[in-house]
């Protein structure tokens, strides 16, 4: 196993950004514009409007930011590559400007003794790529394999811990099937295919990492409990199961989809697209797995109108019947139900269903913040408990077993929440649109409180 995960006793703590989130500087040395570049300029994508081309401006408040993960005295810091940084088409030319952005990233970390965590691909897929097709492309997953070798081959010597994807269920049904995200396309069939070509890119990129001596590669999943309402929602409750968890761990562990899975999906079954050989080059190519939690899913069915918060969109898990979510009280601003208890079911069965270490990757909540302490800073009590009560429910899998070596927390700054715009905060540092002012709240002092023991 790997000789390069967190492997103490006790578990690690980190923080988490993402490229497209945080970054700004769009057109800045020689970065190519990415799906999510074109997808905001779209009227009525974003709910307030907004993009990412300014957004925290962390590439030029490098070190401001780098600053705030060595106060919070985490262990690790994960944040993403951004794809059009280093290739502006997808393909060919690489930008030597972009590599040397990550590179003061990583060399100021691991100066401040943080270790860094790098995700290859949180969503900004370069526009070019997406022109040719897309994930629903298998060309896209050589290019994928491809610039995955160059960001390693440029920053393996420092970077030991490799994600290959974030979230591609997200990447999938978000944005091929529901049309929620970018490129914002409802294109059913399609959004299956992209399932199987980004676990193909992980395969492939995963294989060209362990080729070049990195033994701490994994793949970062939005997994969750699906728990059915009532007896009647059983049928919909697995459907989801099977488009949302089961159509990326049956490949990793088993090299295989199943027989319910390809029955809702069926580009899965499709020779044409799942191709012989994909799948044995997906089974056992993670050395460990990054789970990111929010809240279970509560299934239901019936007419009348369920949730529709983001990762609540029916229409992101086509094929599924009748469905509809219900989550109970108490929830976020998001509209996801809290309730620890499903991280820590997840944990236990997630791990011995794969018998791989696991690290939490992302857990944290976006509240209003509008309690303000004396200074004038945001006094987050509620994202402080939710914090406190997931990193509990971690400790409970430990004790049942669960190889849980990592928590990190999403997320360092209030950033560019996708869909939602500017409108929710995660951060543990409140950031001024104005001005880019970064101010710690209080669930900052409160988690480096905790990370420095």
């Amino acid at each position: 196993m790997s000789n390069h995960l967190p492997a103490g006793p006790a578990l690690a703590y980190g923080a988490a950004t993402a490229a497209y989130q945080v970054e700004g500087a769009r057109s800045a040395d020689g970065r190519g514009p990415s799906i999510w570049d074109t997808f905001t300029a779209l009227p009525g994508t974003i709910n307030d409007g907004s993009d990412g081309s300014v957004a925290c401006a962390s590439y030029d408040r490098l070190e401001e930011d780098l600053d705030l993960v060595a106060g919070l005295g985490v262990g690790y810091y994960r944040f993403s590559i951004a794809w059009p940084r280093i290739q502006p088409t997808g393909s060919g030319r690489v930008e030597p400007r972009g590599l040397a952005y990550y590179d003061r990233l990583v060399d100021g970390l691991l100066a401040r003794g943080v270790a860094p965590m790098a995700t290859l691909y949180h969503w900004d897929l370069p526009q070019s790529l997406e022109e040719a097709g897309g994930w629903p492309a298998r060309d896209t997953t050589e290019r994928f394999a491809d610039y995955a070798a160059i960001a390693h081959g440029h920053l393996g010597d420092r970077v030991t811990v490799w994600a290959t994807l974030n979230e591609p269920w997200c990447s999938a049904y978000l944005g091929y099937a529901a049309g929620k995200h970018a490129p914002g396309r409802r294109e059913p069939a399609a959004a299956h295919r992209a399932a199987h070509h980004l676990m193909l890119a992980h395969g492939m990129a995963a294989a060209r990492l362990h080729d070049a001596g990195s033994d701490a590669v994994g793949v970062v999943l939005n997994l969750a409990p699906v728990w059915p309402e009532r007896p009647e929602a059983a049928g919909a409750a697995e459907g989801v199961d099977a488009i949302l968890n089961r159509v990326w761990l049956g490949p990793l562990v088993d090299g295989a989809y199943d027989e319910a899975l390809v029955t809702l999906a069926p580009p899965l079954g499709d020779p044409d697209v799942v191709r012989d050989g994909d799948l044995d080059l997906v089974r056992g190519s993670a050395d460990w797995l990054g789970v990111n939690y929010y809240t279970p899913m509560r299934v239901d069915v019936g007419d009348e109108p369920g949730a529709a918060g983001v990762g609540q969109d029916t229409s992101a898990y086509p094929g599924v019947r009748g469905l509809r979510f219900a989550p109970r009280a108490p929830v976020t601003a998001m509209g996801w139900e809290v309730d620890p208890r499903g991280l820590e079911e997840l944990l236990v069965n997630v791990s011995q269903r794969t018998g791989l270490p696991l690290m939490v990757t992302e857990n944290g909540a976006a509240y209003d913040d509008e309690t303000r302490a004396d200074d004038g800073s945001v006094a987050d009590e509620d994202r402080v408990s939710y914090l406190r009560e997931h990193i509990a429910a971690v400790e409970r899998a430990r004790e049942a077993g669960a190889d849980v070596r990592a928590y990190v927390a999403w997320t360092l700054l209030d950033n560019f929440e996708w869909a939602e715009g500017y409108t929710k905060t995660f951060g543990l540092v409140e950031v001024e649109r104005a001005d880019q002012t970064r101010t710690p709240k209080s669930s900052y002092h409160w988690y480096a409180g905790l990370a420095h023991g």
